[in-house]
């Protein structure tokens, strides 16, 4: 009986830090990926190009923050296509780009950074729409 507590403890253990980690950054890249969606339809319908970057980044920090992932000013980029000078404008493309660096859960920090983190990238592609009058 002793050995099968042991044992069970020595295999519980681990296993509950993997399906902790999978989960954190499965949450972490479910939030990325709804992040950039949101933040391309945010950005293709507002008016101009300034209150398009705004809420932009609102709606992506709001749709990370219901993920419980806080999203930080620079891991969200916006790159209009075919150049930047054509945001807003008919027939043009949004691409909204985001990197994380998901930090493994109880591990140590060293020096204010984590020791271990895992990538999550995402990206989103959002048209402008061919017959639409362009934002100011």
């Amino acid at each position: 009986m002793v050995e099968l507590t042991w044992l069970g403890l020595l295999l519980l253990v681990p296993l509950v830090y993997v399906v902790t980690t999978l989960v954190t950054v499965q949450r972490s890249a479910y939030g990325a990926t709804e992040a950039t969606r949101a933040a391309g339809r945010a950005y293709v319908l507002a008016p101009d190009v300034a209150t398009a970057e705004q809420r932009a980044f609102q709606a992506a920090a709001m749709s990370m923050r219901d993920q419980g992932v806080t999203l930080h000013p620079g891991e969200l980029t916006i790159v209009c296509r075919p150049g930047p000078e054509s945001c807003l404008q008919a027939g043009s493309t949004v691409e909204v780009r985001m990197h994380l660096q998901v930090s493994l859960p109880l591990m140590p920090t060293v020096l204010g950074r984590s020791t271990a983190s895992i990538a999550v990238d995402a990206k989103h592609v959002e048209p402008y729409g061919v017959y639409r009058e362009p934002g100011s």
